[in-house]
C-alpha cells in the first residue's frame, strides 16, 4: 500500500476504487439496505453485505466503493478475515472503530462456521485431524505448527497445541517443543498439523525433513507420530483442502 504524505494513514490502491457518484444519488433499488429488505442477506454479494456492516462512505467515495476496495484490496473475506484490526483501522475510512466492527463481524462468522463443524473427540482419520484446526488455519496469514495430543484409544486430551507461529523450519520445530506437552499429559501418539497460508498443500523438502526427524524422535520417546496434515485450501482442481503426509507416501510412519 502506499501512503499520503508524512505520517498519513495508508490508501488503498486508487485501482481498486470505482468512484461513483453519493449513495444519496444511487437510485434506492441499488442500495445495500433496501436490497437486504427486497432479497433478503443470502441472496447479497459480499460487496452489499460489507456496505451495510461499514454503514456509510467517506469524503469522495460511498460506502460501496470502501467496500469494494477492500475486498479487492485483500482479495477475499478469509483475506479480510486474517487482516489485523490495527492494519485495517489504518486504512484511510476505515479507522478504529469501523475496524473493530468489520472484524468483530467476521469473528462471529468463524465462529459460527467453526460450531457448525463440531471438532471430533478423536482423531482416526487425516479429516479427522483436519477438521480440528482447519478453521483456525484458514483464519492465519502466516504459517503455524500444532501438535494434536492424543491418548492410547486416539482420543483428544487437550485442545491443540501450537509450537510456533511464522516461518517453518527445523530450528523452530525443534522435538523438545513438540513433545513437551505430550509427555506431560501421558500422550500415547500425535498428530503433526501445519497451514500454507499460499493455499496450496504441497509438502516443501523441508516440510519432509522436519517430518522424518520428529517420527525419529517420536520412535524414541515411544510416543508415535501418526501423520503429518498440511493444511491450504480446496482450489486448483483439488478436491481436498490438506495433504496427509502417511497417505501420500513421503514419509514412513511405521505402524
Amino acid at each position: 500500500m502506499s501512503s499520503e504524505g508524512n505520517g498519513s494513514s495508508p490508501v488503498l490502491r486508487e485501482q481498486h476504487y470505482s468512484f461513483s457518484k453519493p449513495m444519496r444519488d444511487v437510485p434506492e433499488a441499488e442500495r445495500p439496505r433496501e436490497i437486504f429488505d427486497q432479497l433478503g442477506p443470502e441472496n447479497m454479494s459480499d460487496k452489499q453485505l460489507l456496505a451495510l456492516i461499514l454503514r456509510s462512505g467517506v469524503k469522495g467515495r460511498s460506502v460501496m466503493d470502501l467496500a469494494d476496495g477492500l475486498l479487492n484490496e485483500y482479495g477475499s473475506l478469509a483475506a479480510l478475515a486474517a487482516v489485523s484490526p490495527e492494519d485495517l483501522a489504518s486504512i484511510k475510512g476505515m479507522g478504529r472503530v469501523r475496524a473493530q466492527v468489520v472484524k468483530s463481524a467476521l469473528e462471529l462468522a468463524r465462529r459460527l462456521a467453526a460450531r457448525g463443524e463440531a471438532a471430533p473427540a478423536s482423531v482416526r482419520t487425516p479429516e479427522d485431524a483436519a477438521r480440528v484446526l482447519r478453521h483456525e488455519a484458514m483464519a492465519s496469514d502466516v504459517e503455524c505448527f500444532w501438535v494434536l495430543l492424543l491418548d492410547r484409544k486416539y482420543r483428544l486430551r487437550r485442545p491443540p497445541t501450537r509450537i510456533t507461529r511464522g516461518i517453518l523450519d527445523a530450528s523452530l520445530v525443534h522435538p523438545r517443543e513438540v513433545f513437551k506437552e505430550a509427555v506431560r499429559t501421558n500422550s500415547a501418539a500425535v498428530v503433526l498439523v501445519h497451514n500454507h497460508p499460499s493455499g496450496d498443500p504441497q509438502p516443501s523438502a523441508e516440510d519432509i525433513r522436519i517430518t522424518r526427524q520428529l517420527v525419529e524422535a517420536g520412535r524414541v520417546m515411544d510416543i508415535e507420530v501418526l501423520d503429518h496434515i498440511i493444511l491450504g485450501r480446496a482450489e486448483g482442481g483439488r478436491t481436498h483442502d490438506y495433504i496427509s503426509l502417511r497417505e501420500s507416501g513421503l514419509v514412513s510412519f511405521g505402524g
